[in-house]
């Protein structure tokens, strides 16, 4: 069962052969032992009590009655079992009641527990996001009455950001903040779509909420974050009255139907009292600060569920026997063969295979990333990882959750007539994926991030250095033998990446900023396939010399000998075939975007409005 949410030898390929983890004073406890110990205890508690939640959290769901919402049973004892087990702070500091882990291994922690359950695992990742604010932004006060709740999962977490009229566009806000005589502030407002935003999961909820206080400026500029409890708490950290949080209705969705996602009143029938959360009319930079932490937990998500539905698919294809092999003929005594033997499927599973990969590889990459600026004392290396950051992101939560929907739509294929049906998984697999792509930002605002302000941060020694990273595993593959083609090809592409970017930061800063923009999702892609083309690589590199270890050579017909009797040996050459495949077979679809954005058609900026079509 533990296989149907993540291959465990991938997870530790990644793990300690290719990303590793960072060495510092603060991990040392944190051996491979140790390492693999705490992977083994998520996976069992993903499987054993977090994965039972799937179908309880899509068939029963969510239910509001008189304001209050309630979860599957099954949730509760999942989240109290997670909560005991100290998971919700895992990678936080032990002061606030963290366990103080690597951040690369708390990715290998949540891969299984988002891939058991993505909307269970939100009321976490909601609750994470909120307390982090705190943490960043509260006063001695607030953070004395909720960090350490939120952090230990007794209270949970929001964000309210989203009204009707204020979606992408947070300055359009109309929740309104009047300062009090005791310098509280008086809340009201509706905010919709607020993921975890009513259950029994918890005592309490804390919500951030953004709102403008009277007289403040229009637009972004004049938006406060303030702290507004679902309950009232009192200085000695009791609970008190109800605050006036009432949740109004809850939205019938595509997917993740367990998860709570309501629409919230504020102040509409009663007053609603909330504390500012850092300065006033600083709302948006100091939400922008915790940004990056959301968008890396959606491209999360994205790649857990993704990694689940390639393995549920990868299962199904090794014991679904369908169709003779096309090398039959007309043998009458040929047997029907499992359908994995079959190029088409063969094809699928390999590029589900492909993506998957390349998204754990990039997503611990990105947690060893902050590892580093969180430990190193090398100013400048804390910089450079630190803007190495804001360039992945952009890729982690926009191309990853892309390509997540196209992943689990191949596993809906494998499966067939039998994947489009509710009573396998993949069929809500999809279904909850596609959420994703939308959260914390549509990956249409992660590609104009990318173009927009990655691209030129720092005067493009960010983007610069993103590059440098992917050149130093260039010039450490040119020297391994069996991994030569592939380099030249990476490095082919690298080349066209260079230019092409060069060119869309021109053109965003010249009048032809329309026709950049309209190119800035296909930017984002082909971004995104050249990182994935550097993971495939960087993999390849460690796996080559391993693989002519254990065979003696790297001849196809030697290695598919030793791969049938060996599993490293079968694991090593499946890691070269993959890199081969995305590197050779789906990188190149990136070069016909390339072309395509510097000839610049023009068509997305001429069509007229009334061109789309007619009632």
């Amino acid at each position: 069962m533990a296989q149907l949410i993540s291959d465990r030898r991938d997870v530790d390929f990644v793990l300690h052969e290719q990303i590793g983890m960072v060495d510092h004073e603060l991990f040392e406890e944190f051996n491979k032992k140790t390492v693999d110990l705490i992977v083994s205890e998520a996976r069992n508690l993903a499987i054993k009590e977090i994965l039972p939640t799937f179908k309880d959290g899509d068939e029963l769901g969510c239910k509001l009655e008189n304001g209050k919402v309630t979860v599957p049973d099954s949730f509760k004892r999942a989240w109290k079992l997670y909560c005991e087990g100290e998971w919700l702070a895992m990678c936080d500091d032990p002061q606030v009641g963290g366990q103080g882990m690597p951040k690369t291994v708390g990715c290998a922690a949540l891969e299984y527990m988002v891939g058991a359950n993505s909307a269970f695992m939100l009321y976490y990742g909601m609750t994470h996001g909120a307390a982090k604010l705190v943490e960043a932004f509260g006063d001695d006060t607030q953070k004395k009455l909720y960090m350490k709740k939120m952090f230990a999962g007794k209270w949970g977490g929001t964000m309210l950001l989203t009204e009707s009229e204020a979606g992408s566009d947070v300055g359009a806000l109309t929740t309104t903040a009047v300062k009090r005589a005791d310098g509280t502030y008086a809340i009201q407002g509706t905010k919709i779509f607020i993921s975890a935003g009513e259950h029994d999961l918890c005592d309490n909820i804390i919500h951030p909420v953004l709102a403008r206080i009277e007289g403040a400026p229009a637009g972004t500029r004049g938006i406060s974050l303030f702290l507004v409890p679902k309950i009232l708490v009192n200085d000695d950290g009791s609970l008190g009255a109800f605050n006036n949080v009432v949740c109004t209705g809850l939205e019938e969705k595509m997917g993740i139907h367990g998860n709570a996602t309501a629409s919230l009143s504020l102040g509409e029938k009663g007053e609603c009292i909330g504390t500012l959360l850092g300065e006033e009319n600083k709302g948006m930079p100091e939400m922008f600060k915790m940004m990056n932490e959301a968008r890396a937990f959606v491209g999360m998500q994205g790649f857990a569920v993704a990694s689940a539905s390639y393995m549920y698919a990868l299962e199904y294809a090794r014991i679904r026997v369908q169709g003779r092999h096309l090398t039959a003929g007309k043998d009458p005594d040929a047997k029907d063969v499992a359908i994995i033997q079959h190029p088409d499927v063969k094809r699928q599973l390999l590029n589900m295979k492909a993506y998957t990969e390349g998204m754990r590889s990039l997503i611990y990459y990105y947690g060893k990333c902050s590892d580093i600026v969180s430990t190193t004392d090398d100013e400048s290396l804390k910089k450079e990882t630190a803007a190495l950051i804001e360039v992945l992101t952009p890729i982690v939560k926009g191309y990853i959750t892309d390509k997540s929907l196209e992943v689990c739509s191949h596993g809906v294929q494998v499966y067939g007539g039998y994947g489009y049906v509710q009573e396998f998984p993949v069929e809500q697999l999809m279904r909850d994926t596609r959420i994703f792509m939308i959260y914390e930002g549509t990956n249409g605002i992660q590609a104009m991030d990318l173009l927009g302000r990655k691209l030129s941060m720092n005067q493009g020694k960010s983007f610069d250095y993103f590059i440098g990273q992917i050149k130093k595993t260039l010039q450490e593959a040119q020297e391994i033998e069996g991994v030569e083609q592939l380099t030249a090809k990476v490095a082919h592409a690298v080349a066209r990446l260079e230019e092409v970017a060069k060119v869309m930061g021109e053109r965003s800063r010249s009048d032809k900023a329309l026709n950049a923009y309209a190119f800035a999702h296909p930017f984002l892609e082909i971004t995104g396939d050249v990182t994935f083309a550097w993971m495939h690589l960087w993999r390849a590199s460690i796996a080559a010399p391993k693989l002519a270890k254990k065979v003696g050579s790297l001849d196809k017909k030697a290695i598919a000998q030793k791969a049938a009797k060996n599993k490293d040996a079968a694991f090593y050459a499946g890691q070269m075939a993959t890199a081969s495949f995305f590197i050779s077979t789906l990188l190149p679809q990136a070069y016909g975007k390339m072309d395509a954005i510097l000839e610049a058609d023009t068509c997305v900026e001429d069509i007229l409005d009334v061109s789309f079509g007619s009632k």
